[in-house]
């Protein structure tokens, strides 16, 4: 199977009551792990990749060839789509020329009538070649690829005009945050959610950070229109945490020792086993 939009996978989870998993890449063993954990839950994909990210594998265009051919190479047939996370207006469009099958322009830090504008462009762009997108009202808390929010909550009316614009799903604040949750965490607003799902008429809507919400209310949200679902500190998390066992084993000092490919291999299976783990949670198990 070709990558794909979002679009239909996103539409199918929304009627079904369940969230498609948005994982967040890094490298090449990122790309084999999520895939590879995808194909065994049978579940659709979005490969999230942040502007950061691909200025380390040292731009788009590689990383929309090397996803591709890896895609190819291992024979997957579940839907996949490539996904620009939390872009600028800059990266969306450099995104849709190199190749990628949805993109995400957040332009949350903007003031609205400037997003509003920034959205249309990027909306009509993308739909002219066939790619979904993903726009954003209320900044997400903590920090993402050095842009810090404190994750204010999203103005329901703001999301209603962005809505109408044709964007296929809306990222919207309702309390959630980047990275690890503090102790102090007062959980997802699920009466804004609700504004927010009332005022953009059934559009699907996508929840950030979704490592460390408790799953009991990633649940709930799921039932109240989240659609999608995104994940990397959890991923992160698991791989340095397999990654660190293993060294502190000794066992990198097998065999010839050091060798890159053995060395990677347990955080590699970890983030294999962890997205199997999130596409149950997120009832997308058995969805492709």
């Amino acid at each position: 199977m070709v990558m794909v939009s979002a679009t239909e996978m996103i539409n199918k989870a929304h009627e079904g009551h369940y969230a498609v998993p948005a994982f967040n890449i890094n490298d090449l063993e990122w790309i084999k792990a999520v895939l590879a954990g995808c194909q065994q839950a049978e579940s659709p994909v979005i490969l999230g990749v942040s502007e950061g990210a691909g200025k380390y594998m040292t731009g788009f265009k590689t990383v929309a060839d090397m996803v591709r051919d890896v895609h190819d190479a291992m024979g997957i047939t579940v839907p996949v789509a490539l996904h620009l996370d939390h872009g600028t207006f800059e990266g969306a469009k450099a995104c849709i020329e190199a190749g990628f099958t949805s993109v995400m322009f957040d332009g949350s830090h903007y003031g609205f009538e400037e997003n509003l504008e920034k959205s249309k462009e990027i909306i009509a762009l993308a739909h002219s070649k066939g790619i979904s997108v993903e726009c954003e009202v209320g900044g997400i808390g903590g920090t993402e690829d050095g842009v810090t929010s404190a994750g204010e909550l999203a103005d329901p009316k703001e999301c209603a005009t962005i809505a109408a614009l044709g964007v296929d799903f809306l990222a919207a604040g309702i309390g959630n945050i980047h990275g690890i949750y503090p102790a102090n965490w007062q959980g997802l607003n699920f009466e804004r959610l609700q504004e927010i799902q009332d005022a953009v008429n059934g559009k699907p809507l996508v929840l950030h950070g979704g490592s460390g919400i408790p799953f009991e209310q990633v649940h709930k949200a799921i039932t109240m229109g989240v659609s999608k679902v995104n994940v990397n500190t959890e991923l992160q998390l698991v791989f340095a945490k397999a990654t660190r066992e293993y060294i502190e084993a000794g066992k990198d000092k097998e065999g010839k020792g050091y060798d890159p490919r053995k060395l990677l291999k347990p955080g590699a299976d970890a983030i294999t086993a962890q997205c199997v783990t999130m596409c149950e949670a997120f009832g997308s198990k058995g969805k492709a």
